[in-house]
């Protein structure tokens, strides 16, 4: 398989090293590893030319991570594509593993793993809210995101169907990705541990953007444009129902009444919506 490793990364000089050498010591290694520096000022580029030279790395202004990997993906020369957060690691058979799953169901074109998770130096187990599965798995993808863009693997015509990252979010842009994906085809799922997902530190974006609940109401909102099986709409169409309603909760809590306004009306079209329709409709994003 011809494999192209993107790696987006901003002020992780310290991080992105740990996650270079796991792709460098794969078993099957990839063709070729990108680096999408989105505008670090920590030193990243020096080290990478002191310590990886070999290493393709691309330095941008600061756009965002879905930006970020989004000009990995028109940098990249492989047909498949396979992505890892400057934070994460993969174990050395990630690679392997995923190509002989591929190559037993050359129908597929997504392949995503099981993962470890280590939270503030203390490895976690995972709620049963995140496990993980193969198969249509959309309905799955709905409460929340349960494919990890580093775990994934994909064939670039996934990408020429649903479209690329969406640049317009600065965080949930993986949700959003993968109910586009996962609206029209299956994954499959190598059910072991490959990767090591890092987290409890600052700079994620769970931690810099609160409430991000309301990125889902707007990638389900985006789907519910899309010509979805009734099944997936009635589906998607209820679980923005639901997201609207805990953001909105808090919107209250918290006395935000320009949000309060705007989510209350949301409220009311998307009910309506429901009530007026039991089947799949054109829905008008307000």
């Amino acid at each position: 398989m011809n494999i192209s490793v993107i790696i987006p990364t901003h002020n992780r000089a310290r991080l992105l090293e740990r996650a270079l050498q796991s792709v460098l010591g794969q078993a099957k290694p990839a063709r070729e590893i990108i680096v999408v520096d989105d505008g670090s000022d920590d030193g990243t580029a020096e080290i990478m030319r002191a310590r990886l030279p070999q290493i393709h790395c691309i330095w941008q202004r600061t756009r965002g991570v879905a930006n970020a990997r989004n000009r990995g993906i028109e940098a990249a020369s492989g047909d498949w594509l396979a992505f890892l957060d400057s934070d994460d690691e993969w174990l050395p058979r990630k690679l392997a593993s995923q190509e002989e799953m591929l190559a037993a169901n050359p129908q597929c074109k997504i392949c995503h793993t099981d993962e470890i998770w280590i939270r503030n130096g203390k490895r976690v187990n995972a709620m049963k809210k995140h496990a993980k599965a193969g198969g249509f798995i959309f309905e799955r993808c709905l409460p929340l995101c349960v494919v990890s863009p580093s775990s994934a693997l994909i064939h670039r015509s996934v990408f020429d169907e649903v479209g690329l990252f969406n640049e317009n979010l600065p965080a949930g842009e993986d949700y959003d990705l993968w109910l586009r994906i996962c609206a029209r085809f299956p994954v499959l799922y190598v059910d072991r541990p490959l990767i090591i997902k890092y987290g409890g530190h600052a700079d994620q974006l769970s931690h810099r953007y609160p409430a991000m609940d309301r990125f889902r109401i707007i990638a389900l909102e985006n789907i519910l444009q899309q010509n979805l099986p009734p099944q997936y709409y009635r589906a998607a169409l209820n679980m923005l129902i639901t997201k609207i309603d805990i953001y909105l909760q808090g919107a209250i809590k918290r006395d935000k009444q320009e949000e309060i306004t705007k989510y209350q009306e949301k409220q009311r079209y998307y009910l309506s919506v429901r009530e007026d329709s039991c089947h799949a409709a054109s829905v008008e994003v307000i």
